[in-house]
């Protein structure tokens, strides 16, 4: 083996260690806003798992020295497909030499960034197929909305445990903030630290998220996003692989060419625990 190759394969080898490590701190730091509001399931093997929805148990009564009636309760199997996702920069070697900013930092964090995001669109993707909905698309985001979507929640016996998330897009954070209710609340901040760069408040026993990504329609005074309440076991999140990297040195490219990868999937489980609303950006 040459000088040159040895060199080459010790930076390689040091180089992977050190950003694979940064891109996986980033992920989990700052990368998905939703996977922890959802139900989530790791270490999938294969291509696909499955979530159970369970139907309601009923309680009887017996007489004196009975047998106990059994309740038979169902079970409904929900299948996740995963899908393999790639996120890939070239690292030039000269170009290292010459910015003034960690590189391996940055493309770490935008790696990060981009598996993220794919991850909260797979989880709003599964929101938005649900079907309930409340209000009209030519309304804005009013504390009656609000309401009726709450009301429906309990009517369809859905848990209010403190695992209630609504999502919103900026338009529809600045209507939220025009409610008096909502706006002098106390920002959640430190008590819900797993909702990454991201600004939350808990108002109904929602806890109410902001997220850039929503489903959006229309344009001037017809836009609108799709906005969405929901309970965490509505939703699921399956990975198989968490996030990987792979680096490699082309000296054809005098570069490295880094990919990260994750393969995952999620599913709408439940769809009475999801209620949907499209909501005018600018209302009149």
């Amino acid at each position: 083996m040459s000088e040159t190759t040895e060199v080459s394969t010790a930076i390689d080898a040091s180089f992977m260690k050190h950003f694979e490590a940064d891109v996986h701190n980033a992920y989990q730091q700052q990368g998905s806003k939703l996977q922890s509001t959802v139900r989530s399931k790791s270490g999938v093997k294969g291509v696909s798992t499955t979530f159970q929805v369970l139907g309601k148990s009923v309680a009887g009564t017996k007489t004196r020295n009975a047998q106990i009636a059994t309740t038979a309760v169902t079970h409904e199997p929900v299948e996740c497909t995963l899908t393999d996702y790639y996120s890939g920069q070239w690292v030039d070697s000269l170009d290292e030499l010459k910015v003034g900013h960690d590189e391996r930092k940055a493309l770490a964090l935008s790696g990060a960034y981009a598996l993220g995001r794919k991850t909260d669109d797979l989880i709003i993707t599964a929101l938005n197929g649900a079907t309930q909905t409340v209000g009209e698309a030519t309304e804005g985001l009013t504390k009656a909305r609000i309401l009726k979507a709450f009301t429906t929640l309990n009517n369809n016996d859905v848990p209010d445990d403190g695992e209630r998330y609504g999502l919103v897009s900026p338009e529809q954070w600045n209507q939220l903030l025009n409610i008096e209710e909502f706006s002098s609340s106390n920002y959640v901040g430190e008590a819900y630290p797993m909702i990454n760069g991201s600004e939350a408040r808990k108002w109904m026993g929602i806890v109410w998220i902001m997220h850039t990504g929503l489903p959006a329609s229309g344009s001037d005074t017809t836009a609108a996003h799709t906005c969405f309440i929901y309970h965490k076991s509505a939703v699921g999140h399956a990975s198989g692989q968490d996030i990987k990297t792979d680096i490699t040195w082309h000296g054809d490219y005098a570069a490295h060419f880094v990919n990260n990868m994750m393969s995952q999937g999620a599913c709408l489980i439940d769809p009475k625990g999801v209620v949907k609303m499209t909501v005018l950006d600018n209302p009149s």
